[in-house]
């Protein structure tokens, strides 16, 4: 059912089409990563919070950034509590493993992290175990009906110098 509403949502622009379906388990960042053939930071994942209310948020990152506390803290002004599976359902309508930005249960607010933003595109979950969809960081910010892009998530600047002097030492070894 759940990925059944992220292909109706993605119908309205006719990209039901493009999502992508696999034979094995897209659950995690790296089954994800390994089922698509790129990069884990590649992965658009989504973490479910308490709102200041009933509601949650909705956080997507890169596949290799975690909650900075004390950024989300400052960002949103309440403290970075993360939905338990039943609730996660309950919110978004998607199970742990397949949640998403798209075809979801309640109108969640939703924020892109700007962790994703190195890339030119990302593969986030369709709602289901074994789906993706491949999609720049400004159609994820389109389809999702994000509210804005913050600064929440750290580690990921770490990882984005590694392959930074990883690229320099490679090229300066070719010359």
């Amino acid at each position: 059912m759940s990925l059944e509403s992220v292909k109706a949502h993605f119908k309205q622009w006719h990209r039901d089409v493009d999502v992508m379906e696999f034979d094995t388990s897209s659950a995690t960042v790296e089954l994800a990563a390994e089922a698509i053939g790129v990069i884990p930071a590649r992965i658009a994942k989504t973490l479910s919070f308490r709102g200041d209310g009933e509601q949650a948020i909705l956080i997507v990152g890169a596949g290799d950034a975690k909650i900075n506390n004390k950024k989300f803290r400052d960002t949103f002004g309440f403290k970075a509590r993360m939905l338990n599976p039943d609730e996660v359902l309950e919110q978004t309508g998607h199970a742990i493993g397949g949640v998403c930005p798209f075809g979801l249960e309640n109108n969640l607010d939703v924020y892109l992290d700007v962790s994703m933003k190195r890339f030119e595109t990302l593969f986030p979950a369709c709602g289901s175990s074994n789906s993706a969809i491949e999609l720049t960081t400004e159609e994820i910010f389109h389809y999702s009906f994000a509210k804005e892009w913050v600064d929440v998530c750290k580690g990921w600047e770490d990882a984005e110098s590694e392959e930074h002097v990883t690229l320099i030492n490679q090229h300066t070894k070719n010359s």
